[in-house]
């Protein structure tokens, strides 16, 4: 496996643990970081011309922010997913773009 797919991992479960701190401590709510995550994944497909992108790339893209959101659903009783678990979330929640048939 690729070292920066193992360092890319690891940061999203940083991520994800660190918004659950924020969480715990009431700094922000659940809905909160939800909604920063959906904007940032709406902003990340967007920033691309996507006609020019085949869905596999719009998916990596959107990749990070759709896994950090699964975590932060599946959050709340302290113990984090597995990235693994995780990543298999992504693939089987991920909707067609409007532009696919």
């Amino acid at each position: 496996m690729n070292t920066a797919n193992l360092q890319l991992e690891g940061l999203y479960l940083v991520i994800a643990s660190l918004t659950e701190l924020l969480v715990s401590k009431g700094l922000v709510t659940r809905e909160e970081v939800g909604r920063a995550l959906s904007q940032a994944e709406q902003t990340a497909v967007g920033d691309y011309n996507v006609e020019a992108m085949s869905p596999a790339n719009r998916d990596a893209v959107a990749f990070a922010a759709r896994l950090l959101q699964l975590a932060n659903n599946g959050s709340g009783d302290d113990q984090l997913q597995p990235f693994s678990e995780l990543a298999k979330l992504v693939g089987e929640t991920k909707s067609r773009y409007q532009d696919q048939r």
